[in-house]
């Protein structure tokens, strides 16, 4: 079972929620993901308002309300939102995008705003860029995960950097979830087959024609992915193998 900061979490899905058509909508998705752990940009939601349409419809008794610092450009803008959901939980997922076209994190800032909230009693999960060196340096502040990007955010491009992640996940000390880009389920597969412990899913599912049948559909590749990681994957090979003896079998 994936433990984060000391809490056993069953799904190995994460799930976003932006971008869906309606609130209504958004909560079949949740619900069919299978997600225990929702993430919610503060941005969008009036902390001090308890009647605030998205923190009411969450029930943070059956998942884990994770906000998020989306928007932020410094580390000093991410620290002041995380502090906002004080209230709420000790719980965020730290993010620094000082560039609105490729909303690319910055490691700089991210590193010091880990080190803030951390010694705030934060527990921090930083989304970072594939960067293996980053990811030691936030563990050793005391992050509770590190969750190196797929690709650029809402880009649907799948692993680009599975190479870095294969890295990341080889010296991790940590859970590693794989966020942003992964536009298929086919995309949240691969990353659990690399071995990484969870993905962090929300476009592809708010955006599609059926949100609740796209979340089922991650939901099923990344217990397949996790199954097949732990099953042990065959090593590709430049040459043919047959499945059946190739002499023999007419005598």
């Amino acid at each position: 079972m994936l433990k984060i900061a000391g809490r056993e979490i069953k799904s190995r899905l994460f799930i976003g929620t932006g971008k869906f058509p309606s609130t209504k909508i958004m909560l079949e998705a949740i619900e069919a993901s299978g997600a225990e752990i929702v993430t919610v940009a503060l941005r969008r939601v009036d902390i001090d308002n308890p009647q605030d349409n998205l923190i009411e419809a969450i029930d943070r008794k059956k998942y884990l309300f994770l906000p998020n610092t989306s928007g932020a450009r410094t580390a000093d803008e991410a620290v002041r939102i995380a502090r906002l959901a004080k209230g709420l939980t000790n719980w965020v997922k730290l993010e620094v995008t000082p560039d609105p076209n490729y909303l690319l994190p910055d490691p700089i800032e991210t590193l010091k705003a880990a080190e803030i909230l951390v010694k705030e009693g934060f527990v921090v999960l930083p989304y970072i860029n594939a960067d293996p060196v980053l990811a030691l340096k936030l563990q050793d502040v005391g992050c509770s995960t590190v969750m190196p990007l797929g690709s650029p955010i809402g880009s649907h491009k799948g692993l680009r950097t599975a190479d870095a992640i294969k890295i990341i996940i080889e010296q991790a000390r940590v859970p590693v979830v794989v966020d942003a880009g992964l536009g298929a389920p086919s995309h949240a597969a691969q990353a659990m087959e690399l071995g990484a412990d969870a993905v962090l899913v929300n476009t592809a599912i708010a955006i599609s024609p059926n949100p609740k049948l796209m979340a089922q559909a991650f939901c099923k590749a990344v217990e397949a992915g996790r199954e097949g990681y732990l099953s042990g994957l065959a090593s590709p090979s430049e040459k043919a193998s047959a499945s059946s003896p190739l002499t023999g079998f007419l005598k």
